[in-house]
């Protein structure tokens, strides 16, 4: 179904976002390893053979990152195109300006919705989300044998396509902040889980092969800093991909694609979920779609972090596949 594929470069020109996405202080919490405490389970990926339940520990001292300084510290030139905060203020949920209070409202709310995220992304994508992010790996030149690392993994609807197509755990890293979400994940034992953030990786330099980050974009504190990461942990001319929701160009799309995500999503998850927060979500998932930072300030952010090939496929007009390489 998805083959209405359109592509973009960033040779072409682009409207910058406002000045409320370029600074937003990123708060980051002491990073935690999770291991799995193990439990039989079906319909596991290749190789799969357990289903794990995360238990947080903090990580070896030798997992913190170095900053290489061409990612840390940009040309005031590329500086003054950077991205940092992806959307602006959302003051429905959190404080403006206050970058505690969004880190705490995300955290709490995807800790406690993680038990509804994967049955309603299943009724809601009618059976077509895992098609779509197998494709979409393949597309960006995943391959077994690579290395990876899912930033975001959240439920790990991402990893486990990874694996369909490396069937490789050992070779798989995945990163989130919230233990809630990595706790509803059916992976094997074999795949590293860590509580960790986009904008801190607590990953090696150059240990990995390809990194992606799923639907995680708009909800990340500072984008320029996160991209800068993928960038370090990287290895020369790995890959990297980031799947993304964007708004539609034109009026009417964006107003149905409203109707849809903001109106009947949350009124299906009302009925569907067990948590009462799940609604409330989804409503927080569109505002976030509707106030992103455009694609052509992502591409410039990807570009000005010191990443090359920026490149940008658009599928059925909303669905978004940044690729780069280092």
């Amino acid at each position: 179904m998805l083959h209405d594929v359109e592509s973009t470069s960033i040779g072409k020109p682009c409207t910058l976002p406002e000045q409320a996405w370029r600074s937003a202080p990123c708060v980051l919490p002491p990073r935690t390893v999770l291991r799995p405490v193990f439990e039989r389970g079906e319909g596991s990926p290749p190789n799969c053979q357990t289903r794990r339940k995360c238990q947080p520990e903090r990580p070896p001292h030798s997992c913190r990152p170095t900053q290489p300084p061409s990612a840390t510290h940009p040309t005031p030139e590329r500086e003054a195109e950077l991205v940092h905060l992806p959307h602006s203020a959302l003051t429905d949920y959190y404080a403006d300006g206050d970058a505690q209070a969004r880190q705490a409202f995300l955290r709490q709310t995807f800790d406690s919705t993680a038990v509804d995220y994967n049955r309603l992304e299943r009724v809601l994508g009618m059976g077509t989300g895992s098609w779509y992010r197998r494709q979409a790996l393949q597309r960006a030149g995943l391959l077994p044998g690579m290395d990876v690392v899912d930033v975001g993994m959240g439920t790990g609807l991402v990893a486990s396509e990874i694996l369909h197509i490396t069937a490789e755990p050992h070779k798989l890293v995945g990163v989130d902040p919230s233990p809630g979400m990595m706790a509803q994940a059916n992976l094997p034992a074999a795949v590293r889980c860590v509580e960790g953030w986009a904008e801190k990786l607590p990953l090696p330099d150059q240990s990995a092969d390809f990194v992606v980050m799923g639907y995680a974009l708009r909800h990340i504190a500072d984008l320029a800093a996160a991209f800068a990461e993928f960038r370090r942990v990287v290895r020369p001319s790995g890959k990297l991909l980031v799947l993304e929701i964007s708004k539609p160009e034109g009026k009417l799309a964006t107003q149905m694609l409203k109707l849809y995500m903001r109106g009947m999503v949350p009124l299906m998850a009302k009925l569907l979920a067990r948590e009462p927060s799940t609604p409330m979500l989804w409503r927080y998932y569109w505002d976030t779609i509707e106030a992103c930072a455009p694609p052509a300030a992502v591409m410039r952010t990807l570009a000005g972090v010191g990443l090359t090939d920026v490149k940008r496929e658009v599928a059925l007009g909303i669905f978004s596949e940044y690729t780069a390489r280092r």
